[in-house]
């Protein structure tokens, strides 16, 4: 009796010593995006304090009227809305077609196609910009949303094709030979039985993407004019020469996370199965 007391107390303690941790990394994430809102919601005078409260002093919306009206909100949203979601559209499309071509069929140079994929992902973004620049130029898409797309495309693309990839390759061939031998054409197969199980993996993706597109900063500032930027370059008008307005900053910052806290809460139940799913086997 006494082992098995002790093994339950090593266990409680174990447990206890892993529900801190948790705690640890939740407040050291999350404490940022309480600042931002509390921030937010500040008197400006409050915002710039030297000896800020951690608790909400005062509430305002004078913030937000402010982020509102310091330039063209609604435009840059929409702009960044178009780019993520077209982004999200043409990449999973295009992913998964190559993640079943790379997954289902044995070609040639296989095995180079998935390797060239990983070392397109360790390539610096910034050591980019140039050569987008010139060829964007070239083809006419510089300044434009189709031209910011294609760009943004060619970095999610390599993610999403190896995440698919990992989804595909946990999925039986024989149930679509199953399939196959009931009647199913190939095509009709992949519809009706993988395409249901590959959901939450899309989900997970799809997720990803429209965040790396709708956060993404450096491309939209370098390829856009003043008159097409997006949401995030247009967070850079609350810093002048004369100063930075945290506290509108804040303001905007907060309105710009809504649409994603917003999918996220939609869609966090076929996001946790399809990250659970895709780490089990790639």
């Amino acid at each position: 009796m006494s082992a098995i007391a002790t093994g339950g107390r090593r266990r409680g303690t174990s447990r206890l010593g892993w529900n801190l941790l948790g705690l640890l990394v939740f407040v050291t994430a999350g404490f940022p995006v309480y600042w931002m809102v509390d921030t937010a919601f500040k008197p400006a005078k409050d915002a710039i304090d030297p000896d800020p409260s951690l608790l909400p002093t005062g509430l305002t919306l004078d913030n937000f009227h402010r982020a509102l009206d310091i330039a063209d909100f609604w435009g840059p949203v929409g702009r960044s809305l178009i780019v993520s979601l077209s982004v999200v559209a043409i990449g999973i499309v295009v992913g998964l077609l190559a993640a079943l071509a790379i997954s289902r069929f044995a070609f040639r140079g296989r095995k180079i196609v998935i390797v060239g994929i990983l070392a397109v992902q360790m390539v610096p973004a910034v050591s980019m910009i140039i050569p987008v620049f010139l060829l964007l130029n070239d083809l006419g898409q510089y300044d434009k949303l189709t031209g910011l797309i294609i760009t943004y495309l060619t970095f999610i693309l390599p993610f999403t094709v190896w995440t698919l990839r990992g989804f595909v390759v946990n999925i039986p061939r024989e149930l679509e030979e199953a399939a196959m031998v009931d009647g199913c054409s190939r095509t009709g197969a992949f519809l009706r039985v993988v395409f249901p199980l590959l959901a939450p993996g899309l989900v997970a993706t799809s997720v990803y993407g429209f965040i790396q597109a709708w956060n993404e900063y450096l491309y939209a500032l370098m390829l856009m004019s003043q008159e097409n930027q997006t949401a995030t370059v247009w967070l850079g008008n609350f810093t002048t020469k004369h100063g930075t307005e945290y506290a509108p900053m804040m303001a905007g910052s907060t309105m710009m996370a809504v649409p994603i806290v917003v999918l996220f809460l939609l869609v966090q139940r076929k996001m946790a199965a399809g990250l659970t799913a895709g780490a089990v086997k790639g």
